[in-house]
């Protein structure tokens, strides 16, 4: 069983930063593919990035590539999403997963593990 608790949400204007942490219950986290998926308020979950087990490889959402950062350190079993240049349309809440596999990092049914959540809240 693995274990994910989401931190770092919060409300800022558009144009500011948040950075989002995830950490993991897990001894084996380095062998998971991670992602940040997020879901606004009548709208489902949508992907937003992932990052392989040894984090050489990451996968954007087009809507917050160039903005948003993925990265992730195998010997503190986290992961973080670093938010830059936000948008009101960014306001959701996030969700840190984890995947066994590594084939479809863009898809939720591809996630075994959840976290709970954080809200990001971005004003105009």
């Amino acid at each position: 069983q693995v274990q994910l608790v989401e931190s770092g949400g919060g409300l800022v204007q558009a144009g500011g930063s948040l950075r989002l942490s995830c950490a993991a219950s897990v001894y084996t986290f380095s062998t998971y593919v991670m992602g940040w998926f997020r879901q606004a308020p009548g709208k489902e979950r949508e992907f937003v990035a992932a990052i392989s087990r040894g984090g050489v490889s990451t996968y954007y959402a087009d809507s917050v590539k160039g903005r948003f950062t993925i990265s992730r350190d195998n010997g503190k079993s986290t992961v973080n999403l670093q938010m830059n240049s936000l948008k009101p349309e960014d306001t959701a809440v996030y969700y840190c997963a984890a995947a066994v596999t590594s084939q479809s990092p863009r898809s939720a049914g591809r996630y075994d593990y959840w976290g709970q959540g954080t809200q990001v809240t971005v004003s105009s």
